[in-house]
């Protein structure tokens, strides 16, 4: 089918988009409506965590739609009982609170820790984020974001979310104050740039926030569930948080996200969140398959291995085309290009022929990649051939 057979003016504009539109997925694989293949580096921005259309996926969803889609949430169902359960087995926390994105965590992260300072700091509600972070786009979240520019886009901001520096405490600790509730970050930087907290950072923030008697957040919408080679992403500084947040890879592909938190922090009581959608069993069904991929013996192992093998080719990469190295956890991770050349590269990339390649260039100066956990080696070397190949162009 044609693109201009494609009514696309009815949809809203939000971002611009090249004229093809995708038809199939599999794997590392994209079909447009062409019937031009590419192999896929953005997988969603970190969401299909095993790809596109996984059989564990599809079979989840099909069993579960023939037993029951939604009872509302004023009830229990199976899944979300399995999986909160299974998320609690796994991690620190006690407690669960499912969503449909990563934004509406926050959201609730954000709702959590000042009902919690009302109950226990004296009515304290600031939430110390930072530079460059990035939680969503809902009023509150991209009030917490430290994205350039955010501050005016839909003014008046949501007040309570001053600015510190990653990986520098000494900045955190000059914003707290009595009316401080809590420290919110990105385990790593994702849409700011790729950028990790050091393991020191995130120790010392640990332990600062003990000392004010205050929470200590961490939103895992992007580094979580396998993407940095543990489970969690805090899970690399050997510290325990008092909330988490996670979406994207949890459901593989379908709107899923959580809260989890300590039990001495869970003080939500009926009436102070809810969702009609919220641990509905169809999307739960989801969460549960993914969870069990994840955690099968040997597969976060497999994770790190091919994190190695990229960073290392990358810096091959880096070194042969005079750029600045590379960075990341896990398989998220960044080129550091040293020119403001990400935007043609995408591009060039994508316009490649028999076969596309797609990147992501979320600051000029670099790529960031996020391929399926189980990429293959092959996967992996098949992109390092056609990136250089684009590199030649772009960088003549």
């Amino acid at each position: 089918m044609e693109f201009s057979q494609y009514n696309v003016n009815s949809l809203m504009y939000i971002t611009p988009r090249p004229e093809i539109v995708f038809t199939e997925g599999s794997g590392m694989w994209l079909t447009d409506n062409n019937g031009k293949r590419y192999l896929d580096y953005l997988q969603g921005w970190a969401v299909n965590c095993l790809g596109h259309s996984p059989a564990v996926i599809t079979d989840a969803l099909i069993a579960q739609s023939k037993k029951l889609l939604n009872p509302s949430p004023a009830f229990y169902n199976g899944p979300m009982v399995e999986l909160a359960t299974q998320l609690t087995q796994h991690s620190c926390f006690d407690r669960v609170f499912f969503t449909n994105s990563g934004a509406e965590a926050n959201e609730g992260a954000i709702k959590l820790a000042r009902k919690w300072g009302q109950l226990n700091k004296n009515g304290a509600f600031e939430i110390i984020t930072f530079d460059h972070g990035f939680h969503g786009r809902t009023l509150a979240t991209m009030s917490a974001s430290g994205k350039p520019g955010w501050d005016k886009l839909f003014a008046p901001q949501v007040s309570g979310f001053p600015k510190a520096d990653l990986n520098d405490i000494a900045s955190v600790e000059a914003l707290i104050t009595d009316k401080t509730v809590g420290v919110m970050l990105e385990p790593v930087q994702g849409e700011g740039g790729v950028i990790p907290a050091t393991r020191e950072f995130m120790q010392a923030l640990r332990a600062l926030t003990k000392k004010h008697g205050i929470l200590l957040i961490v939103d895992e919408v992007q580094s979580g569930m396998g993407r940095t080679g543990e489970l969690f992403g805090y899970q690399l500084s050997g510290i325990e948080p008092d909330i988490m947040t996670l979406a994207k890879g949890i459901g593989g592909g379908v709107p899923l996200g959580a809260l989890l938190c300590k039990e001495a922090v869970a003080c939500f009581v009926p009436g102070d969140q809810g969702g009609t959608y919220n641990g509905g069993p169809l999307m739960t069904a989801v969460g549960i398959a993914v969870l069990k991929e994840l955690t099968t013996p040997g597969f976060l192992d497999s994770v790190k291995e091919k994190a190695q093998y990229l960073s290392d080719e990358l810096n091959k990469l880096s070194a042969e085309f005079g750029m600045q190295g590379e960075r990341g956890e896990g398989l998220l991770r960044a080129l550091k290009l040293g020119d403001n050349i990400g935007p043609q590269i995408v591009e060039a990339a994508r316009n490649m022929e028999p076969v596309g390649l797609l990147l992501n260039s979320p600051r000029p100066d670099l790529l960031r990649f996020m391929p399926a956990l189980n990429v293959t080696k092959e996967e992996l070397d098949q992109m390092l051939r056609m990136l250089r190949e684009v590199l030649k162009q772009v960088k003549k």
